[in-house]
């Protein structure tokens, strides 16, 4: 196995201490753009993907099980201190997401104060629901985890949560529930974006195998930028293998965005406050994203 290092100012195949670099791959729809073209066997090192659910991203990473991932921005917001974010990368929206839905079964009067079951697939969408729950609502519902299957998920409780494309899944059934879409309502309340999920690395990993991890978040930039050049492909999978309308998939790509500037950090910032805010974090993180240029500067005067 090989992982890139560099000696004397030049880029070679190390086999001293190598291992694969573990890279985790959010399953969601929502993450396609991203990961689409994403190619590790193009790479000149060794990788592992790990494709899965954001909570079970989450665990690994900050277990130390892989190395870089997409994850849920709670997540990094609580292990801030160990990672650095790849830049312009996140899953993010102004508005309708589309795939973090809250079903209610009764009146939202009765919502805010009753049960509601709760996805655990993705912590992001959990906080956020409590925010909006208790601090633009005013309410104290009490939450449950369950299977994500929305009739057994509302035989105990008032309202749903449901993520990702289980919530995609079930909004086109003729279910006769209202619906909330959680990034609308952020958005509403907020007038901001909303980040659901950040590509981060362990910063040791960072520091070991710079221009590894270089190579890693290039290539993720460059086939981000493929997909938004033609988004036809991703669309066909989409079809392929969730069902739906060429037309909905369209707007439900349409509606994402996978950059992570000013405006997209913003919204991020204040959705740590409001947090830190419900006790659902103990301090508002510092966002720092990956130091590529001083790292490889650092290693290169090293020699």
């Amino acid at each position: 196995m090989n992982i890139i290092s560099i000696e004397d100012g030049a880029t070679r195949m190390n086999n001293t201490n190598s291992r694969p670099i573990r890279l985790g791959r959010i399953s969601y729809t929502n993450a396609w753009p991203v990961f689409h073209h994403f190619d590790p066997t193009q790479l000149p090192f060794q990788t592992e993907i790990h494709s899965d659910l954001p909570a079970t991203l989450n665990r690994k990473l900050r277990a130390g099980d892989i190395d870089m991932a997409a994850i849920s921005s709670y997540a990094y917001g609580i292990s801030a201190d160990s990672y650095y974010l790849l830049p312009n990368l996140s899953v993010s929206s102004f508005g309708r997401v589309q795939s973090i839905l809250l079903f209610l079964k009764s009146p939202l009067e009765q919502v805010l104060h009753g049960k509601i079951a709760l996805t655990t697939a993705s912590a992001t969408s959990v906080n956020l629901l409590k925010i909006i729950m208790e601090k633009f609502y005013g309410g104290k519902p009490t939450y449950e985890d369950a299977e994500p299957v929305l009739e057994q998920m509302l035989e105990n409780a008032d309202a749903a949560l449901l993520i990702g494309d289980h919530a995609i899944r079930a909004s086109w059934t003729n279910h006769g529930y209202r619906v909330l879409d959680l990034g609308e309502v952020w958005n509403i309340w907020t007038g901001q974006w909303m980040t659901y999920a950040l590509w981060a690395v362990h910063k040791e990993t960072a520091h070991r195998y710079p221009e590894a991890i270089r190579e890693i978040y290039e290539a993720l930039i460059a086939g981000k930028s493929k997909s938004y050049d033609d988004m036809e492909p991703i669309v066909d999978k989409a079809l392929r293998q969730i069902g739906g309308t060429a037309a909905y998939w369209q707007g439900y790509f349409g509606n994402l965005c996978h950059d992570f500037g000013d405006a997209q950090r913003s919204g991020l910032k204040l959705y740590f406050q409001y947090a830190k805010e419900l006790g659902l974090i103990e301090g508002e993180p510092d966002i720092a994203e990956l130091p590529l240029p001083y790292l490889l500067d650092n290693l290169s005067n090293r020699r």
